[in-house]
């Protein structure tokens, strides 16, 4: 069984920073996609950023130059490292992985979502 476990939000002033990790517990045989996504009170859920198999990254335009998505394929850890935040940022992150089990079925899983308050 695949869960992710997210940490390393919280209550930040304005231009400040916060980095949000996301750790895969289980097994999946490969992750061809990794992506944080946020959802404010009253709007929907979008993507913030996302990188693929091969690090090709992807960034919402309101985020781009301030966040920045990475990944540790060891320890199978995606990080999303936010610089510069602003109040418009604050929402609960949510981290999605895709890929494949060992019996090569798509896998999709969503994080339980972590809190990030950004304060004038």
């Amino acid at each position: 069984q695949v869960q992710l476990v997210e940490s390393g939000g919280g209550l930040v002033q304005a231009g400040g920073s916060l980095r949000l990790s996301c750790g895969i517990s289980g097994s999946l045989f490969k992750i061809n996609y990794m992506g944080w996504y946020r959802q404010a009170p009253g709007k929907q859920r979008e993507l913030v950023a996302s990188i693929t198999g091969d690090s090709s990254t992807n960034y919402e335009d309101s985020v781009k130059g301030r966040f920045t998505i990475s990944r540790n394929n060891a320890k199978n850890t995606v990080y999303l490292q936010m610089n510069s935040l602003k109040p418009e940022d604050t929402a609960v992150y949510y981290c999605n992985v895709e890929g494949l089990t060992r019996e090569l079925i798509p896998h999709e899983e969503w994080g339980q979502g972590t809190q990030v308050t950004v304060s004038s």
